[in-house]
């Protein structure tokens, strides 16, 4: 018999019948990722504030563009099944996606030269902590993009 036996515990909103279970795990998951990877660089910057440069940021900020550019076009835009309208139609869709996929791309690429150039690099007296979680936020904002982009399930109505 356990304490907690007699608590009442209502039924999870995200798990109910007619939802996909396999998308409300994605949507967590990539925003635990999401938060994990800012969380990272938000440490970083007030444990050593002094060695933070503005433009470190900017990595951080172009690969949260990337997850919602990604992220914003359905998989029905990109095969074509449900968006005929507009100037470009699916073939619009599909540059957008490129666009996104680039751009996070880019964002790790960058975090990732940042990392090796500026604290990693002969006579560098940084803290190495600061590059790692530059290039730690990136590669979780990337691999949050990534989950919820292919982990969801796109047969809901909005």
């Amino acid at each position: 018999m356990s304490c907690l036996d007699n608590v009442p515990l209502h039924a999870c909103v995200w798990f109910e019948d007619g939802g996909s279970r396999k998308t409300s795990l994605a949507a967590i998951t990539a925003g635990f990722l999401f938060f994990t990877g800012w969380w990272f660089m938000i440490d970083a910057t007030f444990v050593n504030s002094d060695q933070m440069s503005g433009g470190y940021h900017v990595c951080g900020i172009v690969g949260t563009i990337s997850l919602i550019m990604v992220n914003i076009v359905s998989n029905a835009q990109i095969e074509g099944d449900s968006y005929s309208g507009g100037c470009f139609g699916s073939r619009g869709a599909r540059a957008w996606l490129f666009m996104g996929f680039v751009l996070g791309f880019a964002s790790v690429i960058a975090s990732c030269w940042i990392l090796i150039a500026d604290f990693l690099g002969p006579g560098s007296k940084s803290n190495t902590w600061v590059g790692v979680s530059l290039f730690i936020q990136n590669f979780l904002i990337f691999a949050a993009s990534l989950v919820y982009k292919f982990c969801r399930v796109d047969d809901f109505v909005y």
